[in-house]
Formats: C-alpha cells, sequence, structure tokens
C-alpha cells in the first residue's frame, strides 16, 4: 500500500474497522496501528487521569464548600432559631403593649371626657367666680365711698369738736375772768364796807347837834351795782347807815 493510503487510514479507529479491513493490512502497518492505538490509550488514561486528579480536586474543593456551607447553614439556623425566639418574644411584648395600648386608650379616654367635664364644671364656676368679684368689686367700691363719706363727716365732726373745745375753753377762761372780776368787785365792796362801817362809828362819836352827820338812812350799794331791794334777812339786802337821830 502506499503512503497516501497509510496516512488516510493511521486516524481511524480500529474499533471501527471490520475484519476483513484488518486482513488487508500487512504485519508491519497494524503493528503501527497497535501501537498507534496503545499510546493514544495511554495518553487518553493519563488525561483521564488528570481530569480525574482535577476532578478530584474540584471535588474536594466542592466537598469543604459544603463543609462549610453546611457549617453557616447550622449556624444561620442557630441564628433564624434565635431570631425565631426573639420573634416570639417580641410578639408576645407586641401582643402585651397593644393591649396595654388599648388599655391606656381608654384611658386615655376616660380621662379625657373627665377632664371635659371636670374643665366645664370649673369653667362654670369661674364665670360664678367672676360675677361673684364683679358684685364684690362693686360692693367695695360703694363701701369705699360710703367710708370716704363716713370720713370726711367725721373730719367735720373732728374739726366741729376742736371749735367746740377751743370755744368751751375761751369760756372758761372768761368765766374765770369774770370769777376774778367778781371776786375783785366783792374785795372792793367789802373795802368800802368796812370804811362806811368806820365812818358810821365816827357818826356815833361825834356831837348830835353836827350838821355833817346828819346822814340820811338809804341803802348801802355794794359796789356790784345792786340796789337795797332785797327781803328782809336776805343775804342780798342791803345795809342802811343812819345817823344816831334816827
Amino acid at each position: 500500500m502506499s503512503g497516501a493510503g497509510e496516512g488516510e487510514l493511521l486516524p481511524m479507529d480500529l474499533s471501527q474497522l471490520s475484519e476483513e479491513d484488518l486482513l488487508a493490512w500487512d504485519k508491519e502497518e497494524l503493528v503501527q496501528r497497535l501501537r498507534k492505538a496503545e499510546g493514544d490509550k495511554i495518553a487518553a488514561l493519563v488525561q483521564r487521569g488528570r481530569l480525574i486528579q482535577e476532578v478530584n480536586r474540584q471535588l474536594q474543593g466542592h466537598l469543604r464548600e459544603i463543609r462549610e456551607l453546611k457549617a453557616v447553614n447550622s449556624q444561620l439556623q442557630e441564628e433564624n432559631q434565635e431570631l425565631r425566639d426573639l420573634c416570639c418574644f417580641l410578639d408576645e411584648d407586641r401582643l402585651k403593649v397593644k393591649g396595654l395600648a388599648r388599655e391606656w386608650q381608654a384611658f386615655g379616654r376616660y380621662a379625657a371626657r373627665v377632664m371635659r367635664e371636670d374643665v366645664g364644671g370649673y369653667l362654670r364656676k369661674l364665670a360664678n367666680l367672676e360675677r361673684l368679684q364683679g358684685a364684690l368689686a362693686r360692693e367695695n367700691l360703694e363701701l369705699r365711698e360710703l367710708c370716704a363719706a363716713r370720713y370726711h363727716h367725721q373730719d367735720e365732726e373732728e374739726e366741729n369738736c376742736a371749735a367746740r373745745y377751743r370755744h368751751r375753753q375761751e369760756e372758761e377762761e372768761n368765766c374765770a375772768a369774770r370769777y376774778r372780776h367778781r371776786q375783785e368787785e366783792e374785795e372792793n365792796c367789802d373795802a368800802r364796807y368796812r370804811h362806811r362801817q368806820e365812818e358810821e362809828e365816827n357818826c356815833d362819836a361825834s356831837p348830835a347837834g353836827s350838821s355833817d352827820l346828819n346822814i340820811p338812812c338809804g341803802p348801802r350799794d355794794l359796789g356790784d351795782g345792786s340796789s337795797s331791794t332785797g327781803s328782809v334777812g336776805s343775804p342780798d339786802q342791803t345795809h342802811l347807815a343812819c345817823s344816831p337821830e334816827d
């Protein structure tokens, strides 16, 4: 067979050839074919070993990743369980807070209603107190005016009383002056009376025919402007001075 025929037959697989084709080849060509097939098989086995090693390495890497993922998954499951427990706890707290919020809302509505009622009552009381305060203010103003009038009247009364007191003092001073004047007049009257008695005694001691001693009887003036009109035995009765012939 020529070289062109060998080049065409070399790349062919022996398993694909029939027995007749194999018998048609000579011994050398068959040996070459076998060696070539054996080399291809060895290369394929080497390549397969390399691929198996690469697959094993990848498998080991995947196994490591699986173990790591299992560890991460276990950790995540634990965290998930913790989060579930926390969510349950928070949900219980949420329910408690929700119930407490409803209670506080009810209490707030009740407190608001009570506060509105109380504020309304306080406003009514405040209005009544304002009216009462206005009435008290008017009454206080009237009382102030009355007190001012009373104080003014009292001041006038005090001024009148002071004027009456000064007038009374002046009257007492005038009365004291009149009393002193009356005492002086009485002293003068007593002095004239003693002088008259001395004259009467001198008249009694003189001769009977003396014309100078013939003094008619008449009333004695006491010097106070009174005359001898008093009754007999009265302290105001005047004493008569007569001559011895009477």
